[in-house]
C-alpha cells in the first residue's frame, strides 16, 4: 500500500481534534523508584483522594489531590474544593475560583489501600454550572424518567500514540498492511500495548468501574472497551472515570492516548457507539418500544449530532463519512445488525423481540453525559 494514501498525522497536526503530548518523557523515568516510598506507613487516619474533573475543552481531565482525615461513604460526604479555573478554560483571571462538587467515589487503583478516586463536576463563582458541565442536565433528565430505569452500554475506542503523534507501533515513515487482520487479533504483529489494556481492565474493576469488556480493534493500536450496563447519568461518571484511569496508565507506559475520532484517514475511526435500553424495552415484545425510539431519533438526527461531540458535530464530520462502517452525518438510518447505520438492532434483538439498540452516531470523544441525556430526553420525555 503505498504512503500517499493515508494521512500523516505529523505533516497534518489540524487532524488532531484538540491539544496532545508532544513527546513523553515519562518512558524514560525508572518505574521501580517509587516502590522505595510506597510501603511508608501512612497516618492510620489519614486517606487520599484525588478529584477528577472535565476541563473547559469539554474532552480533557485535570485532577488534583488532597488529604482527609476520615473515609467517606457517599459522595456528599466529601468536601466541596475549588480550583484555579483561569488554566483550565473554565473562568476569567480576575475571578477564577471554580469549584468541584464530589460525585462518585471510586477506589484508587494506583495507590490502593482506603485511597480513592473522586469524580466531580464544576460550577462558576456563582454556583451556576460552567459550560463543560454537562452533568448537571443529564442529571436532570434521569430525574425525571428513572422509573423507566434508562441502561447504558458505552463502547468507547480509542488509539495509542507514540511521542511523534504516530500511532504506536506502526513502522517509521510508513503504515502496516491494510486493516483486516487487526480486529480482535492475536499476535505481536498484529496487536500492540496488549499489557496496557489488561492493566486498565484490571484497574477499572478494582476501582468499581463497571467494565464488561476489551478487544483490539480494526486499526492497529486502536482498542476498544465497553463500560456498562449503568444506569442513567452514572454511565457518564463510569466512562469518564474509565477514561482517567487509561489516561494516568498510559503515562507511565510512555504513550499517548487519544480518543479523536480520525486520526488517520482512510482507515476506520474511532466511536463511542451508545447501546441503551429502558425497562419497557427490556420487556417481552419490547421491539415495539425499541422501533418507537428509533422513530423519535429520527425525527431529531442532527440535533443529536450536534451533542454528539465536543464541537457541535464537527469531530463527527471526518468521521462519518458513510465509510469505514458508517452512516453518512448527513442522513439518518437503522437496520438490523447493520454497521452502517446510526442505528443498529443486534441480530439476537430482532430474534428475541427485545432488549436494546445501538446508537453509533456518538464521536470517541464524546461527553457520554450529553449523549445519555439526548437519548433520555428523545427517546423517554419527548423533548
Amino acid at each position: 500500500m503505498s504512503d500517499n494514501s493515508h494521512a500523516k498525522i505529523e505533516d497534518n497536526p489540524k487532524i488532531l481534534s484538540g491539544p496532545v503530548l508532544v513527546n513523553s518523557p515519562n518512558a524514560v523515568l525508572s518505574k521501580t523508584l517509587l516502590g522505595r516510598y510506597n510501603d511508608l506507613p501512612l497516618p492510620a487516619d489519614k486517606i487520599l483522594a484525588t478529584y477528577v474533573w472535565i476541563d473547559g475543552t469539554g474532552e480533557h481531565l485535570r485532577c488534583k489531590d488532597r488529604t482527609l482525615n476520615f473515609i467517606p461513604r457517599v459522595p456528599k460526604e466529601l468536601p466541596i474544593w475549588n480550583f484555579d479555573g483561569s488554566s483550565t478554560g473554565q473562568s476569567d483571571g480576575h475571578n477564577s475560583d471554580t469549584f468541584l462538587y464530589p460525585r462518585a467515589i471510586y477506589k484508587d487503583p494506583f495507590r490502593r489501600g482506603n485511597h480513592i478516586l473522586v469524580m466531580c463536576d464544576t460550577y462558576m463563582y456563582n454556583m451556576e454550572p460552567t459550560e463543560s458541565n454537562h452533568r448537571l442536565k443529564c442529571l436532570e433528565a434521569y430525574e425525571k424518567c428513572k422509573d423507566e430505569e434508562p441502561w447504558f452500554g458505552i463502547e468507547q475506542e480509542y488509539i495509542l500514540l507514540d511521542s511523534d503523534l504516530r500511532p504506536f507501533g506502526w513502522p517509521p515513515g510508513g503504515f502496516p498492511p491494510p486493516q483486516g487482520p487487526y480486529y480482535c487479533g492475536v499476535g505481536a504483529n498484529k496487536v500492540f500495548a496488549r499489557d496496557l489494556v489488561e492493566a486498565h481492565y484490571r484497574c477499572c474493576l478494582f476501582a468499581g468501574v463497571p467494565i464488561s469488556g476489551t478487544n483490539a480493534e480494526v486499526m492497529p493500536s486502536q482498542w476498544e472497551f465497553q463500560v456498562g450496563p449503568s444506569v442513567g447519568v452514572s454511565a457518564g461518571d463510569d466512562l469518564w472515570m474509565a477514561r482517567y484511569i487509561l489516561h494516568r496508565l498510559a503515562e507511565e507506559y510512555g504513550v499517548i492516548v487519544t480518543f479523536d475520532p480520525k486520526p488517520v484517514q482512510d482507515w476506520n475511526g474511532s466511536g463511542a457507539h451508545t447501546n441503551f435500553s429502558t425497562k419497557k424495552m427490556r420487556e417481552e415484545n419490547g421491539i415495539i418500544e425499541i422501533e418507537k425510539a428509533i422513530d423519535k431519533l429520527s425525527k431529531v438526527h442532527m440535533k443529536h449530532i450536534k451533542v454528539y461531540d465536543p464541537r457541535g458535530g464537527k469531530d463527527n464530520e471526518r468521521r462519518l463519512t458513510g465509510l469505514h462502517e458508517t452512516a453518512s452525518i448527513n442522513d439518518f438510518s437503522a437496520g438490523v445488525a447493520s454497521r452502517n447505520s446510526s442505528i443498529r438492532i443486534p441480530r439476537n434483538v430482532a430474534e428475541e423481540k427485545k432488549g436494546y439498540l445501538e446508537d453509533r452516531r456518538p464521536a470517541s470523544n464524546c461527553d457520554p453525559y450529553s449523549v445519555c441525556d439526548a437519548l433520555m430526553r428523545t427517546c423517554i420525555l419527548n423533548e
